[in-house]
């Protein structure tokens, strides 16, 4: 079946003898389990010279990654909007599939750390460059789902809560499509409540099965003269998923955000066929990033 890795190439704030920054390729395992162990993944890392950035030099760098870990992942994710053509190249030499992605949770966890404590440590750290690190995109308009995957008026969909500790034994859920991350890679004590929202479909095995092909990123509530609930996924697609249309699902959606924030950004999408199933068509843990 073969591991989901992240990837990312940029520059740090580190500048070599030259006054140039440095950059780097970073390459760590997915954790899609609830109970993985974060320092048990694989981590590969390796700096680069500005002059010799390009698709050969990250082409490489992938390759000793896969020798190092002995095994070949199914596929690269990677966030950074900038810099797709290059990873493509490099992840379609290296004959592996690259998604563009916002569901890079361990990557990301990863690169805060290093950006807290690795870089300040290296010779040559770059405090003002480290400055302008984050990576901001302007968010763009959602679009419809397609009409064989729509939530439409045949289907009903409610808002739901569950403590973090009733997440414990997901991995013995009976769940067709889905995807987790264990929450020690976030501060969520165990009786924080994880906010989620719950779709209820006769095509709900199409409608989880068309989900799981895509990247999927996160929720988000858009306030405004039509309210919705909105659908991230990829780098840039936004969907949206539900329209809310009356007062009480507007405060539930205005709830939901908040509990989000409370837990970290943490919540989830779940699809059933019916309320009373005890299985899921599809369930996944998502965590909003700032990109």
């Amino acid at each position: 079946m073969g591991k989901i890795w992240e990837l990312d190439f940029y520059s740090r704030p580190i500048l070599d003898d030259e006054k140039k920054k440095l950059w780097e390729v970073l390459i760590c395992e997915t954790l899609t389990e609830i109970d993985q162990k974060p320092e048990s993944l694989f981590r590969y890392s390796e700096f680069c010279a500005s002059k010799t950035v390009n698709s050969l030099w990250l082409r490489e760098a992938i390759e000793k990654a896969v020798a190092q870990a002995g095994e070949t992942p199914k596929k690269i994710r990677f966030f950074r909007r900038q810099m797709n053509n290059m990873i493509l190249k490099a992840c379609e030499d290296s004959n592996i599939i690259a998604a563009p992605s916002r569901r890079t949770y361990t990557l990301n966890a990863w690169i805060d750390q290093r950006n807290k404590t690795f870089y300040p440590s290296q010779p040559g750290y770059d405090e003002n460059a480290a400055k302008s690190l984050s990576v901001k995109y302007p968010p763009l308009a959602a679009i419809a789902l397609p009409d064989a995957v729509r939530v439409d008026k045949g289907d009903k969909w409610a808002f739901v809560n569950l403590e973090a500790s009733a997440f414990a034994d997901m991995k013995e859920w009976d769940i067709a499509f889905g995807e987790a991350f264990p929450f020690s890679m976030t501060e969520i004590s165990p009786d924080t409540k994880i906010p989620g929202l719950i779709i209820f479909s006769s095509r709900a095995l199409p409608l989880a099965a068309w989900m799981s092909g895509l990247e999927l990123g996160y929720l988000q509530f858009e306030a405004g003269s039509r309210p919705i609930m909105r659908l991230e996924t990829g780098s840039s697609d936004s969907w949206i998923l539900t329209n809310v249309s009356d007062a009480k699902t507007l405060a539930e959606a205005k709830g939901f955000e908040a509990k989000k924030e409370n837990a970290a950004k943490v919540h989830f999408l779940a699809i059933q066929s019916l309320p009373e199933s005890e299985s899921f068509a599809g369930f996944w843990l998502l965590k909003e990033e700032d990109f």
